[in-house]
């Protein structure tokens, strides 16, 4: 699946699984337990040898050496295993921030995770400039319930500094059981550090969101892809149609803070918009890991005119769709730069219950665009801020003095203060990106007459 940094149980971000195996499959379910551990090598005539380099000698002895060293000097015992488990981390780490080497414990959270539900904070992270930082908090978790936000620089676990540590030992030190507190110690635009104490809890994400944002306008929020995201966005729009009671006027498809997930979701969601062209494709070293997935026919979404919230926080499977619809022109996205990961990662079977999660590919857009250090700039760029509101002054209308005349064509007086005395809360009454996305589609509501 696609991400933008580790998984574990408190950080969700599910890794395109493609299986390399079948890579002109791709009905294929796309489920880490599916990847197969390799693929077959191609066959070689016997007249003519494939050429394989020489061993490197000097480093395989230099690596037993160094082994013996520290089994012989090293202050305290240290077996076998753990050295050897060792090793194999250090060969993935210095790879790529995405490829490395899952345990059992690992794995298991891994296969989990694309049901939806793991225990821990709600975060996903990642590393920069030797920081642990907050890609993008979950929904409904404990770490959005304590205002952290993307961005965010963790400079301390339980008091311990995490400059320098890998991105594998902060997120050790932040595992624990379920219900037991934490304090990490942020850092946020630069400003000063301080603490926030949450509980570990069993995260049960929602993939989909949806609602009426008012009369003829939906907004749809995908938190991650799920291996059954796609469905879900496909059961949301007709919910939607059916709350309106007619065809929609516009749509907002949110993806802010959207860490990723599974590739299969992530093209069964753009799939929903689109009714021909490419979605996306992948490149690698390997025959087998270059893959195409088209559009159908079917069109979901009924052709709805269409707003698509991105930002720093929207990585991988979310930059393949934002990626997709701004190529085939189906929508204009708004918001801010999204995060750049455009590589795809294959969970790759050991034994004994082990994986590897290997970068195997870049993704492209549509048009060839690769994502990977880049991100997705929108059409339209939004900052995120706060929406403040004056307080009304006490004025007077028409429909306000005493003996006024009635409208002409029958309709009903309109006094002072009418208009929000009844009005509820709504998403967009605090979020000014979502409220200028909403403008927008009722501007081009009014400009299209339709």
């Amino acid at each position: 699946m696609l991400h933008s940094s580790r998984l574990s149980k408190l950080a969700l971000a599910l890794m395109v699984a493609v299986p390399l195996a079948n890579a002109a499959g791709p009905a294929a379910t796309p489920t880490p337990a599916a990847a197969p551990a390799a693929t077959a090598p191609a066959t070689v005539p016997a007249t003519a040898p494939a050429a394989k380099p020489p061993l490197p000698l000097d480093e395989l002895r230099t690596f037993a050496e160094v082994m013996d060293r520290i089994k012989a000097a090293y202050v305290e015992p240290v077996d076998d295993k753990t050295l050897l488990e060792n090793a194999i981390k250090g060969m993935l780490s210095n790879l790529d921030p995405h490829s490395a080497y899952l345990g059992p414990e690992d794995f298991a959270e891994l296969q989990e995770s694309t049901s939806g539900e793991f225990g821990g904070l709600g975060i996903e992270v990642g590393v920069e400039d030797n920081f642990i930082k907050v890609v993008s908090p979950i929904d409904d978790t404990p770490a959005t319930r304590a205002g952290i936000e993307a961005g965010d620089l963790i400079v301390k676990i339980n008091g311990q500094p995490t400059r320098g540590q890998t991105m594998t030992e902060a997120v050790d030190q932040m595992r624990g059981k379920v219900g037991e507190k934490i304090t990490l110690t942020l850092v946020r635009d630069g400003g000063q550090p301080f603490d926030v104490t949450l509980a570990r809890a069993i995260i049960q994400v929602k993939s989909v969101k949806a609602q009426l944002l008012e009369d003829g306008y939906g907004y749809i929020r995908i938190t991650q892809f799920q291996v059954k995201t796609g469905e879900e966005v496909g059961a949301a729009l007709a919910k939607l149609r059916k709350d309106n009671g007619k065809k929609l006027n516009g749509l907002v498809l949110d993806l802010r803070n959207n860490p990723g997930g599974v590739l299969q979701a992530a093209v069964e969601v753009a799939d929903h918009f689109l009714t021909h062209g490419l979605i996306v494709y992948t490149k690698g070293r390997i025959a087998n890991s270059e893959l195409r997935f088209n559009a159908d026919p079917a069109d979901a979404s009924e052709g709805v005119p269409l707003v698509v919230l991105i930002n720093g926080g929207s990585a991988s499977a979310s930059e393949i769709v934002a990626g997709a619809l701004q190529d085939q022109k189906r929508g204009v996205l708004m918001g801010t730069d999204s995060f750049g990961k455009g590589s795809v990662q294959t969970v790759l079977p050991l034994n004994n219950d082990r994986a590897l999660k290997l970068t195997t590919a870049l993704y492209f857009t549509p048009n060839g665009r690769s994502i990977q250090a880049q991100g997705i700039v929108p059409d339209v760029e939004v900052r995120r801020a706060k929406i403040t509101r004056e307080q009304d002054q006490e004025t007077f209308k028409e429909a306000d003095l005493q003996g006024h005349l009635g409208n002409g064509n029958g309709g009903a007086d309109r006094p002072t203060g009418s208009a929000t005395a009844d009005k509820k809360a709504r998403p967009q009454d605090d979020d000014f990106q979502l409220s200028q996305a909403l403008s927008l589609l009722k501007g081009l509501k009014v400009t299209r007459g339709n």
